[in-house]
């Protein structure tokens, strides 16, 4: 699944693989739990968290990999040394395997996001 044309994050978490979806629903259940004041949407077919109307962090299932969208310039930057030996985009970091997710990671990540209001990329 590239691009989904679910209406809400429930509806996409159900026609994900089966083998993605508990990885799928814990990545959206930190977004809930650490990005305070942001909102839940779906958008360019995927679960989007957004400030102020601008998405800040975005999730998606691909076909080889599950994606974990950062589009925050300088939180990628402050993280720099963590994220060195992730498999990165320009702006996501791709899991080849649900299994291999740092929930870690990407907790840090939030956190960093929610705490700093600059203005996403």
């Amino acid at each position: 699944m590239v691009h989904s044309t679910a209406d809400d994050v429930d509806a996409y978490l159900a026609e994900v693989p089966d083998e993605r979806r508990a990885a799928l629903a814990r990545l959206r259940e930190l977004c809930r739990a650490e990005l305070r004041g942001f909102s839940e949407a779906m958008a360019y077919g995927m679960p989007t968290y957004q400030r102020d109307g601008a998405a800040e962090i975005a999730f998606a299932s691909q076909r080889h990999y599950v994606s974990f969208y950062l589009m925050r310039g300088d939180v990628r930057d402050a993280f720099q040394e963590r994220l060195a030996g992730q498999d990165m985009g320009k702006g996501c970091l791709r899991f080849r395997r649900p299994e291999k997710i740092d929930f870690d990671l990407v907790r840090d990540l939030l956190r960093a996001t929610a705490a700093d209001r600059e203005q996403a990329c």
